[in-house]
């Protein structure tokens, strides 16, 4: 299993309020020493206004190198890439996903025991490449979009080490989330899942100006200069939006989830909308779950929760 090493500490680099205290970026990014493991990084390095080197966030370009050097330097992941307008991850958020499930099971550093299931993978295919690098877990990663598997299927073949612990699955059934993925006699200890955020393609690309826009006034500008959003925040297909936004597609996943309740310890989603946990807590316990856990998740003034259940 490869094992992630810690950088030197910087005073040059902000310590990261909130990470998990075992997330390899609670002391920020060591640009150096990213460059050095992934010089294709080396073109978007540049002091910011406060005189630190950073990145321009705003640039997808510069976004997914980051990324890729990150991947690279801390999880032995080399070339990792995406197709242009899928979705681009934060490597520090997502690690902590993976950090507070392996709190909730109850597993070491290196529990290679461990079977995850991620629905909606994505092109990214993060939260298995962290398992798998971070606590060598084994990991399917299920998607309705066969774009996307095919472009983790490449980044897995790149990784020798992956192949053996993490495969791919494709949902044919746009109405489901566990059947057809999920197979007679099999059992996941947790499954993990990020769900579509925005109800309408609209809405997502507001979303994302929206970003932009924040991003912009943290750089001292008034708003954006773009007429067309795509970036960093961009997702292929259903990866940013589904019919009914995250409340229905969360609603949905909880119902299936009772289901394969023998088949699975833990069921985990990320919660965006804080007025969505209340609800779903409800219908879980409706369901039958005998345990619900919200797990919040810090970055800087981000929060994120983590719904936790299970009916064993």
């Amino acid at each position: 299993m490869s094992t992630p090493h810690r950088s030197k500490k910087s005073h040059a680099r902000p310590v990261r309020k909130g990470l998990h205290p075992r997330n390899v970026h609670n002391q920020g990014y060591d640009f150096p020493a990213l460059v050095k493991s992934h010089p294709a990084l080396a073109p978007h390095v540049k002091p910011n206004a406060h005189g630190n080197l950073s990145i321009d966030f705003a640039d997808p370009v510069a976004v997914k190198t980051l990324n890729a050097a990150l991947l690279n330097r801390h999880y032995n992941v080399v070339d990792w890439d995406i197709p242009e307008g899928a979705l681009c991850p934060p490597i520090p958020g997502r690690a902590d996903y993976i950090h507070y499930i392996a709190d909730l099971l109850g597993s070491g550093l290196d529990q290679p025991g461990i079977k995850l299931l991620d629905i909606g993978t994505g092109a990214n295919g993060i939260y298995p490449l962290l398992a798998c690098q971070i606590y060598g877990w084994q990991c399917v990663g299920s998607d309705i979009n066969t774009e996307s598997l095919a472009n983790v299927a490449r980044i897995i073949a790149n990784n020798p080490a992956l192949k053996d612990r993490f495969t791919l699955r494709t949902q044919h059934d746009k109405n489901h989330m566990f059947e057809g993925i999920i197979q007679a006699g099999e059992f996941f200890d947790v499954s993990a899942c990020n769900p579509p955020f925005h109800a309408s393609p609209e809405k997502a690309l507001k979303g994302s100006q929206l970003k932009l826009n924040n991003l912009a006034r943290s750089r001292g500008e008034q708003k954006a200069n773009t007429q067309s959003p795509t970036l960093n925040f961009g997702g292929l297909g259903a990866e940013l939006w589904c019919k009914g936004g995250e409340q229905l597609f969360l609603k949905k996943l909880v119902k299936e989830s009772q289901v394969y309740s023998t088949q699975c310890r833990w069921f985990t989603s990320l919660v965006s909308k804080a007025d969505t946990v209340k609800p779903l807590k409800k219908l879980i316990r409706k369901l039958g779950a005998v345990d619900v856990r919200e797990i919040e998740m810090k970055q800087g003034n981000k929060v994120t929760r983590v719904l936790a259940w299970t009916f064993m």
